[in-house]
């Protein structure tokens, strides 16, 4: 089980939205802004432009940009979303301090290249995150957060205000400014797409950050062809789509065994075109269902993606553990599981899940 300190840093931010089986700060109209997107303001004119200026409306905050950033701070928020889209587009030069990591990649060496990144050698708070003396202390002329969380005062953060006023711009994920919002309404593929061009616009490697989204829809277009090429063949309905459980694996959040259930989220989407549906997408209005051995019982689950996301996770076991519990499921008599970690969630390697999870559910269309 994670500690009280890693749970809820996790609980503040996971795949940029708050969750909901953990208490979330009120919003901030100071640092949240509107629920509409990030760049909502001439998003079109900054991903499509040439150079500086780049003007981005970011969570009702516009911004300016006449130059690159060249010493930019990342925010933990239990997100590798934003450090993953800048080594990425190749920007990991620009990072001064770093608090995002994670245990497990699909991306061979990404974990490895985050742990290497600086980590400024200031004090962090018991978030692991920059709390706001240490934040200044860094001199950001860039600050990414993953929701507003992390540039509210009362949580002991340097506001978007006071960074400004010592020289910062701030960025948060269009799917970050409202968290609630973010449950609600919850991000999808295209979220981390445009993740990917608001920093290639900020960064002025556009051309970068349109051939990474072009070789991801690419991927996800010729798996979802061969899903459905298969499905039709077979004569498979609606009512044939396999229900898959998400899970995190050795993370307690709640009062039932099972808390770690992912119930809304950016999952769902990849789910869904991998020619599956999350099993327990109505089990909560949260992104995490906290459920009973008796509730997951009571489905019908023909394949398990376990989330591994600590290091040292055996996310094998824990998965087997799974299936043996509840041997009552189709996934369970046919050993249908597969592990992931951070492409099933917002950042730029949805198409990885994508595959995954397609090849995991549909075998003989995908290999």
């Amino acid at each position: 089980m994670p500690s009280f300190r890693t749970t809820v840093a996790l609980g503040t931010v996971l795949a940029t939205a708050c969750l909901g089986a953990l208490a979330c700060a009120p919003a901030d109209s100071s640092t949240t802004g509107s629920a509409e997107p990030a760049a909502a303001v001439g998003e079109r004119d900054a991903w499509e432009g040439e150079g500086y200026p780049v003007t981005l409306e970011v969570c009702g905050v516009e911004q300016t940009f006449t130059e690159a950033p060249e010493r930019v701070v990342v925010m933990n928020g239990a997100s590798v979303a934003e450090v993953s889209t800048l080594l990425d587009l190749g920007l990991e030069d620009r990072i001064v301090a770093n608090a995002q990591s994670y245990g497990h990649s699909e991306v061979k060496g990404r974990a490895e290249a985050i742990d290497k990144l600086p980590t400024g050698d200031v004090r962090r708070n018991e978030l692991q995150d920059f709390p706001r003396e240490s934040m200044l202390d860094l001199a950001p002329d860039l600050v990414l957060s993953t929701t507003g969380f992390g540039f509210r005062s009362e949580n002991g953060f340097a506001t978007r205000e006071e960074l400004a006023e010592a020289g910062a711009r701030t960025y948060i994920p269009r799917t970050g400014c409202d968290e609630r919002a973010a449950v609600k309404d919850p991000p999808t593929i295209e979220d981390s797409y445009a993740l990917l061009r608001d920093l290639g616009a900020v960064f002025d490697v556009r051309d970068r950050a349109e051939q990474r989204i072009e070789a991801s829809e690419r991927h996800i277009r010729k798996t979802a062809a061969a899903v459905r090429e298969a499905t039709t063949d077979q004569g498979d309905s609606a009512e044939d789509t396999p229900d898959v459980l998400v899970i995190f694996a050795n993370m307690s959040m709640g009062a039932n065994p099972y808390s770690s259930v992912a119930a809304r989220g950016i999952w769902n989407d990849v789910l869904a075109k991998a020619g599956g549906r999350n099993a327990f997408a109505d089990a909560s209005d949260t992104l995490f269902a906290d459920l009973s051995p008796e509730q997951l019982a009571a489905k019908q689950v023909d394949a398990v993606v376990v989330v591994a996301w600590q290091p040292g996770d055996d996310a094998d076991a824990y998965a087997r553990d799974l299936l043996d519990a509840f041997p009552q499921w189709p996934a369970a008599r046919d050993d249908r599981y597969t592990v992931l970690s951070d492409s099933i969630y917002l950042g730029p390697s949805n198409h990885l899940a994508v595959e995954r999870v397609a090849a995991l559910l549909h075998p003989d269309a995908v290999r």
